[in-house]
């Protein structure tokens, strides 16, 4: 009986260093891309930040569920997406009352057109429905492919390619109506 207590605690013991080396890895893999995606949806950079925080966290207590390690990062992506979805939706009170955070500026001169362009892009990507505006963020600021997409969004590949499709005919419709 001792015996198989012990089996039982070294399997466990196993499992969290296996748990802990997959968080450790995806974050240095991928926490400051997930950050940049979570400023897409989110204004602040520290609520993104946080946002990103919390997906690690969400992605350690539930790392039993992930059979495939190759789909972590997809999963992990989702979940950022769907808390900055939250994050929006609710508007969370105490980040409504914090004063908005200083934002990045190297040099006025320099981003100022950079900056004012960027804006009507962000602007017109929240305006997308909301499946076109996530295939648009991950394939054009990600960089993922369309498997990856899919495999983020769960949904099939030929769906990526039309929600793109139809997200960037609206974009370039949008924009070229503010120029």
């Amino acid at each position: 009986m001792e015996a198989v207590e012990v089996v039982r605690a070294s399997t466990r013991d196993e499992a969290s260093v296996g748990v802990d080396s997959l968080v450790a890895v995806l974050f240095a893999a991928e926490g400051t891309r997930l950050v940049s995606l979570a400023r897409f949806f989110v204004d602040d950079r520290t609520a993104a930040e946080d946002l990103v925080q919390e997906a690690f966290i969400r992605l350690a207590r539930s790392s039993h569920r992930i059979r495939d390690e190759e789909r972590a990062a997809a999963y992990l992506r989702s979940i950022v997406i769907n808390l900055a979805r939250d994050h929006n939706r609710r508007g969370l009170v105490s980040l409504r009352h914090r004063p908005p955070a200083d934002p990045d500026e190297p040099s006025a001169e320099q981003t100022a057109a950079a900056r004012e362009s960027r804006a009507e892009v962000v602007a017109a990507l929240r305006e997308l429905p909301r499946r076109q505006r996530d295939c648009v963020a991950l394939r054009y600021y990600l960089e993922l492919s369309i498997e990856q997409i899919a495999a983020t969004l769960d949904v099939s590949p030929n769906s990526v390619k039309t929600h793109l499709q139809r997200g960037l005919r609206s974009l370039a419709a949008t924009l070229e109506d503010k120029r």
